[in-house]
């Protein structure tokens, strides 16, 4: 696999990769997860991360992956999804929790299981990703609550794509919602009273 990496990917992203196992690894260890499951979804998660936007379409199209308008435009949302199919077909992979793992670790998924949290969280919060006190911070609660991790790194992945006034996949906030939810925190809804118009 490190050998198809190596080929399919630069560097770079190989590095990423390695870092992203190693974190998954750590929290699957903190959250009593099976752990070699963490490192093939961490190892695997980025295998179609390169694929040219035309091959993840068609791809997508040919599992039958339901294609809305942000991933039409965006189809590099879809290297997740894809990677779980290379994964099924270039290696063989029938363990559905790390596909499944594989297919949420960009925009996640309402009721994601914890495999799921573990592996999205660790690709957005490996060491390669910085050390400011923010993700300091958003690192120490994913060890110790991985859906409140989840709710705040989806949180903190919407403003920053708020500030580059980017679309904002739907799942990422149903992932959010989800996630705010579980934690026990009931989201506010502002209503505007009919007397304050």
């Amino acid at each position: 696999m490190l050998d198809w990496l190596a080929a399919n990917v630069p560097a770079s992203r190989l590095n990423h990769i390695l870092r992203v196992e190693a974190m998954a690894v750590e929290l699957a260890v903190q959250h009593g997860l099976n752990v070699d499951q963490a490192a093939q979804s961490g190892l695997m998660h980025d295998l179609a991360k390169y694929f040219k936007p035309e091959r993840l379409l068609k791809m997508a199209r040919s599992a039958d992956i339901e294609l809305d308008p942000i991933l039409v435009d965006n189809p590099h949302l879809l290297h997740a999804d894809i990677s779980a199919i290379v994964a099924q077909n270039e290696f063989g992979v029938v363990d559905e929790a790390v596909l499944q793992a594989i297919r949420h670790h960009t925009l996640g998924q309402p009721e994601m299981p914890p495999l799921s949290c573990v592996v999205y969280l660790a690709d957005s919060l490996e060491p390669g990703r910085g050390d400011n006190p923010a993700l300091q911070s958003l690192r120490q609660i994913s060890r110790e609550n991985l859906y409140q991790g989840v709710w705040l790194t989806a949180e903190a992945s919407m403003e920053l794509l708020f500030g580059r006034r980017c679309l904002i996949h739907p799942r990422t906030i149903a992932t959010r919602n989800w996630a705010m939810q579980v934690t026990g925190k009931t989201p506010t809804v502002a209503v505007k009273a009919e007397n304050q118009r």
